[in-house]
């Protein structure tokens, strides 16, 4: 079979590019390996729940993201802007006062950082929300960690916030991620809304899929090797002008047969069933004294009352790096549950355990997969651009549109 480009993944950058290549005119064909759309995002429904894979949410400022979708059918339910931080055995809150002026005082009064720090995170967050984002990729290269001391903030503050915060989105709390991507979702944060689809975050890909053509995507029909401009599966040989290689870092690195494998940060997350929500905030809940395995829980079904049924709610924990191993994670959450909310959590039932580990990339250097590896052959992902949704959208806009370029150069 021949086609204009053959796309091997259909995750959100082959669906991205596939959708702006269909635009165009371009026929395609887009080869995936598991049996859905979507990569590594998407949802299962578990007794009526609605689980994620892993702790996932949309942020709404996403600029290519915004533009490509279609954001009211996604029927998006929006966070609080703000957050919980557990210290000394009590749930405190933080809120972007700008959003909510209203609790300004309480999140003033909240024992979390110094005053100074909470005039730096107001700083911060203007600094960021009026910086054009190709103006934030080239800001001076260092770790997050190092931008934060730099800007003056406090030990206490980075422990008892940041690291809860966004190590919760890069899913490492030593916070060694780019400043770069710090500053990027801290601007994105800033401009909207952390959110999740009604019908769960396979709605995302799901939508994407749906604007192809029928037949343009084969599912459970991995990829086994690319020669020129030729690619075989099991079964077939499939030809094209051009191949686009939209897999994750590992199946890209395997593909083009590179030495070295890329490094994978990893998650856990356990769901819960609960009679009651532990709070009724449409927050997320960090530990702030870093004492535990837990990283953070939400309570998606406060977000999205479409995520359980009836009068239920779904309760969901994320453990990141080393916290992830060993045996008896339920045990020593449900202990550290306990702690948090008391005697009820025992009623609470375990629908499942998410292990992913392969859930983003790590810091990858920007120069290992160039976008065009070389004639006819291109690259697309999150590990080409940055680790979220938006870089993987983004990429995959990316690659079609270096695809149409160089088809207009040759014509």
């Amino acid at each position: 079979m021949k086609v204009d480009t053959l796309i091997i993944g259909a995750g959100l950058s082959g669906l991205a590019a596939a959708a702006r290549l269909h635009e165009s005119g371009q026929s395609f064909l887009i080869l995936e390996a598991s049996d859905a759309v979507g990569g590594r995002v998407g949802t299962e429904t578990v007794d009526g729940f609605l689980i994620d894979r892993g702790f996932q949410v949309f942020l709404d400022a996403y600029p290519e993201s915004s533009a490509l979708l279609n954001l009211e059918q996604l029927d998006l339910r929006a966070f609080e802007p703000g957050a919980l931080v557990w210290k000394g055995g009590k749930l405190h809150c933080l809120m972007d006062v700008f959003r909510r002026p209203d609790a300004f005082l309480s999140s003033l009064a909240a024992p979390i950082g110094t005053l100074s720090d909470k005039w730096r995170v107001v700083r911060l967050r203007e600094r960021f929300r009026k910086m054009p984002v190709e103006q934030i990729w080239t800001l001076p290269e260092q770790s997050t960690l190092e931008f934060l001391k730099g800007e003056g903030f406090s030990r206490e503050m980075i422990d008892l916030f940041f690291r809860g915060f966004y190590g919760g989105i890069f899913l490492e709390d030593e916070l060694t991620t780019s400043a770069r991507m710090f500053a990027f979702t801290f601007g994105m944060f800033a401009r909207g809304r952390a959110t999740l689809p009604a019908s769960g975050m396979k709605a995302i890909p799901e939508q994407l899929a749906s604007r192809l053509p029928p037949g343009s995507i084969r599912l459970s029909c991995p990829v086994r090797k690319i020669e020129g401009k030729s690619v075989r599966t099991d079964e077939e040989e499939f030809t094209a002008k051009q191949i686009l290689l939209a897999t994750d870092a590992t199946q890209a690195s395997i593909l083009l047969k590179k030495s070295s494998t890329p490094a994978w940060r990893r998650t856990a997350s356990l769901s819960f069933s609960a009679d009651e929500s532990p709070y009724s905030d449409r927050l997320i809940a960090l530990r702030g004294d870093r004492k535990g395995i837990i990283h953070h829980l939400t309570v998606p079904s406060n977000v999205a009352p479409t995520y359980s049924p009836d009068t239920k709610s779904l309760v969901s924990v994320t453990l990141v790096g080393n916290s992830c191993e060993g045996a008896g994670l339920e045990s020593q959450v449900r202990r550290e549950l306990l702690d948090w909310f008391g005697p009820a959590t025992a009623t609470w039932r375990l629908l499942r355990i998410d292990s992913i580990n392969e859930a983003l990339p790590a810091n990858i250097p920007f120069d290992r997969f160039p976008p065009k590896v070389s004639d006819g052959i291109y690259i697309a992902g999150d590990h080409v651009r940055n680790a979220s949704i938006e870089g993987a959208i983004g990429s995959g806009i990316r690659a079609a549109e270096n695809i149409l370029g160089d088809c207009i150069q040759k014509i």
